[in-house]
């Protein structure tokens, strides 16, 4: 599908700056120990994800500074998140720890590959989406469990899934970027997570 650039800002960029205009605040209701607000925030960024997408493929409203601003406004809002769980003790340090490396681990590949002019096109994969989701799942369920606390025995479980589901990931992405690397002459590649 092509993108429709003729129109910067549309519904789903919109959707998306308004992802990233609430985190702080978010990150501002946990701090204060405001749980039930922070969730709602919460929940409202994850159903703005979810239509941001949604119109951006059903409507053909896809730009490229959304295909470059949706996944800035995922990593702000999990690594945000996950942040602030930690340092709230709300989750472990080392979850949190996990998620932000994979993160880097990202960032520190794609600043690689651009330094060594290797063209290339992120395209998130099935492992990529569920790695997100589960993120987003974990996320929620911790800050729903002060409201509900049957919520409380899965979120252990959740845990380490969203460690394994981070973990693999980040190596694919690893593995990934080394089969680039590794091409001679360097060409244009889809990296797919």
């Amino acid at each position: 599908m092509q993108r429709s650039d003729d129109k910067i800002i549309n519904l789903p960029n919109l959707l998306t700056l308004l992802r990233i205009l609430i985190t702080p605040l978010f990150v501002i209701f946990m701090i204060k120990g405001h749980y039930r607000p922070a969730l709602l925030v919460f929940f409202l960024a994850g159903i703005s994800d979810g239509l941001d997408g949604f119109f951006a493929r059903c409507f053909n409203q896809k730009t490229t500074l959304g295909a470059h601003l949706d996944p800035i406004a995922d990593k702000l809002l999990l690594i945000s998140t996950f942040v602030t769980l930690a340092i709230r003790q709300i989750i472990p340090s080392w979850l949190a720890v996990v998620v932000i490396s994979r993160d880097i681990l990202i960032f520190m590949g794609i600043a690689i590959l651009r330094f060594f002019n290797v063209a290339f096109t992120i395209k998130p994969s099935t492992i990529s989406k569920c790695t997100t989701a589960v993120q987003l799942a974990t996320a929620f369920l911790v800050l729903l469990a002060f409201e509900a606390t049957m919520v409380q025995p899965v979120l252990t479980p959740l845990f380490w899934l969203t460690t394994v589901l981070t973990t693999a990931s980040g190596l694919h992405y690893v593995y990934l970027g080394i089969m680039i690397l590794n091409r001679e002459p360097p060409e244009s590649a889809d990296v797919k997570d």
